[in-house]
Protein backbone atom coordinates (compact mmCIF):
# COMPACT_ATOMS: atom_id res chain seq x y z
CA UNK A 1 0.00 0.00 0.00
CA UNK A 2 1.33 3.42 -0.94
CA UNK A 3 1.50 6.34 1.47
CA UNK A 4 0.97 9.86 0.14
CA UNK A 5 1.63 12.95 2.24
CA UNK A 6 0.58 16.40 1.08
CA UNK A 7 1.99 19.46 2.86
CA UNK A 8 -0.19 22.43 1.94
CA UNK A 9 0.68 26.10 2.30
CA UNK A 10 -1.33 27.99 4.93
CA UNK A 11 -5.00 27.59 4.03
CA UNK A 12 -8.13 28.97 5.68
CA UNK A 13 -9.33 25.45 6.55
CA UNK A 14 -8.04 21.90 6.33
CA UNK A 15 -8.71 21.65 2.57
CA UNK A 16 -8.74 25.28 1.47
CA UNK A 17 -12.21 24.71 0.05
CA UNK A 18 -13.98 27.40 2.04
CA UNK A 19 -14.49 31.13 2.03
CA UNK A 20 -15.82 33.39 -0.71
CA UNK A 21 -13.31 32.49 -3.45
CA UNK A 22 -12.48 28.80 -3.63
CA UNK A 23 -9.50 27.75 -5.74
CA UNK A 24 -10.80 25.12 -8.21
CA UNK A 25 -7.39 23.42 -8.10
CA UNK A 26 -7.94 22.63 -4.41
CA UNK A 27 -11.30 21.06 -5.23
CA UNK A 28 -9.70 18.84 -7.87
CA UNK A 29 -6.85 17.84 -5.54
CA UNK A 30 -9.28 17.03 -2.72
CA UNK A 31 -11.33 14.83 -5.02
CA UNK A 32 -8.20 13.07 -6.26
CA UNK A 33 -7.01 12.42 -2.70
CA UNK A 34 -10.38 10.84 -1.91
CA UNK A 35 -10.09 8.63 -4.98
CA UNK A 36 -6.63 7.52 -3.89
CA UNK A 37 -7.95 6.69 -0.41
CA UNK A 38 -10.76 4.66 -1.97
CA UNK A 39 -8.12 2.61 -3.78
CA UNK A 40 -6.12 1.79 -0.68
CA UNK A 41 -3.56 4.60 -0.63
CA UNK A 42 -2.88 5.95 2.85
CA UNK A 43 -3.30 9.72 2.46
CA UNK A 44 -2.25 12.37 4.95
CA UNK A 45 -2.80 16.05 4.30
CA UNK A 46 -1.26 18.77 6.42
CA UNK A 47 -2.05 22.50 6.40
CA UNK A 48 0.73 24.80 7.61
CA UNK A 49 -1.78 27.20 9.22
CA UNK A 50 -3.54 24.48 11.20
CA UNK A 51 -0.94 21.75 11.70
CA UNK A 52 2.47 23.41 11.98
CA UNK A 53 3.79 20.62 14.18
CA UNK A 54 3.47 18.12 11.31
CA UNK A 55 5.81 20.35 9.28
CA UNK A 56 8.28 20.57 12.15
CA UNK A 57 8.15 16.81 12.80
CA UNK A 58 9.18 15.84 9.25
CA UNK A 59 12.92 16.50 8.84
CA UNK A 60 12.69 16.82 5.04
CA UNK A 61 9.83 19.32 5.24
CA UNK A 62 11.51 21.28 8.01
CA UNK A 63 14.73 21.53 5.97
CA UNK A 64 12.78 22.54 2.87
CA UNK A 65 10.99 25.32 4.74
CA UNK A 66 14.29 26.55 6.18
CA UNK A 67 15.90 26.75 2.73
CA UNK A 68 12.97 27.55 0.41
CA UNK A 69 10.30 29.03 2.69
CA UNK A 70 6.54 28.47 2.79
CA UNK A 71 5.97 30.31 -0.50
CA UNK A 72 7.25 27.19 -2.28
CA UNK A 73 4.65 24.81 -0.85
CA UNK A 74 2.90 22.45 -1.45
CA UNK A 75 5.07 19.37 -1.11
CA UNK A 76 3.96 15.89 -2.15
CA UNK A 77 5.67 12.81 -0.74
CA UNK A 78 4.96 9.26 -1.85
CA UNK A 79 6.32 6.45 0.27
CA UNK A 80 8.59 8.92 2.06
CA UNK A 81 10.12 10.38 -1.09
CA UNK A 82 9.58 13.96 -2.24
CA UNK A 83 7.99 13.73 -5.69
CA UNK A 84 6.57 17.21 -6.26
CA UNK A 85 7.23 20.65 -4.82
CA UNK A 86 5.83 24.09 -5.42
CA UNK A 87 2.65 22.96 -7.14
CA UNK A 88 -0.16 20.46 -6.92
CA UNK A 89 -0.21 17.54 -9.35
CA UNK A 90 -1.68 18.59 -12.68
CA UNK A 91 -4.53 16.71 -14.35
CA UNK A 92 -2.19 14.35 -16.21
CA UNK A 93 -0.20 13.49 -13.08
CA UNK A 94 -3.36 12.93 -11.03
CA UNK A 95 -4.80 10.65 -13.70
CA UNK A 96 -1.56 8.66 -14.12
CA UNK A 97 -1.10 8.17 -10.40
CA UNK A 98 -4.72 7.14 -9.91
CA UNK A 99 -4.58 4.73 -12.87
CA UNK A 100 -1.46 3.15 -11.44
CA UNK A 101 -2.89 2.52 -7.98
CA UNK A 102 -5.96 1.04 -9.63
CA UNK A 103 -3.98 -1.42 -11.71
CA UNK A 104 -0.40 -1.95 -10.56
CA UNK A 105 1.81 -1.65 -7.52
CA UNK A 106 3.95 1.31 -8.64
CA UNK A 107 3.15 4.93 -9.38
CA UNK A 108 4.92 6.23 -12.53
CA UNK A 109 7.99 8.26 -11.80
CA UNK A 110 7.67 7.47 -8.12
CA UNK A 111 8.26 3.85 -7.32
Amino acid sequence: MHHLQLYDPPLCCSTGVCGPSVDPQLIRVGSWLNQLKNHGVRVERFNLAQQPQAFADNAQVKAFLASEGPDHLPLVFVDGRLVLKGSYPDALQRTRWLDEVRGTSAIPGIG
